[in-house]
């Protein structure tokens, strides 16, 4: 896969983010976010799992607002985000990656692991993926492709691996809303 392909998939992260659709995202449309993951899953945000996710998505923020040099109270362009989003997930690698995105993984599995078991059954990713505006049929694709050991469940790791490589043009695994 090509830049183009990581571009697009930024591009519609970006616009996913943009919950008001004004061009920028900030602060709360990160809160939105993880508001959305956390209802999906009947968790409340005052819980440990619950301020574990938003202070995940937060802490993204934080990183973004620092990368672009909008400070934590500014609002940040597509351009921006396409900007700071390459030069950390797709140039950074893996190390860039789990420095900013890993955390947040670790916070959604956890909130996902409505059964405690340490994985994310069909049942769980289907929920996730649907928080994040993806077809049920498109989440049960997704899910068998992750499921790179057939166990059936996915750990972090799987999931970790899935998500840099969708954002950095690797697969097509569907793990965006349309």
């Amino acid at each position: 896969m090509t830049a183009s392909v990581s571009d697009s998939r930024l591009q519609r992260r970006f616009e996913l983010w943009d919950a008001n659709g004004d061009g920028s995202i900030d602060r709360s449309d990160y809160e939105i976010e993880a508001r959305r993951i956390l209802r999906s899953f009947g968790e409340h945000e005052t819980s440990p799992k619950g301020r574990n996710l938003v202070s995940a998505y937060l802490s993204m923020w934080d990183a973004l607002a620092d990368m672009t040099g909008v400070g934590p109270n500014g609002s940040v362009t597509m351009d921006q985000f396409l900007d700071a989003a390459t030069r950390e997930v797709v140039d950074g690698g893996n190390a860039g990656f789990d420095r900013t995105l890993r955390p947040t993984i670790e916070a959604i599995v956890n909130i996902a692991d409505t059964d405690g078991d340490g994985e994310v059954n069909p049942t769980e990713f289907q929920s996730w993926l649907r928080a994040t505006g993806v077809d049920p049929r498109e989440a049960d694709k997704a899910f068998a492709r992750i499921d790179t050991d057939g166990s059936g469940a996915l750990t972090v790791e799987e999931l970790v691996v899935a998500v840099r490589d969708y954002h950095q043009g690797k697969h097509d695994v569907a793990l965006l809303g349309r």
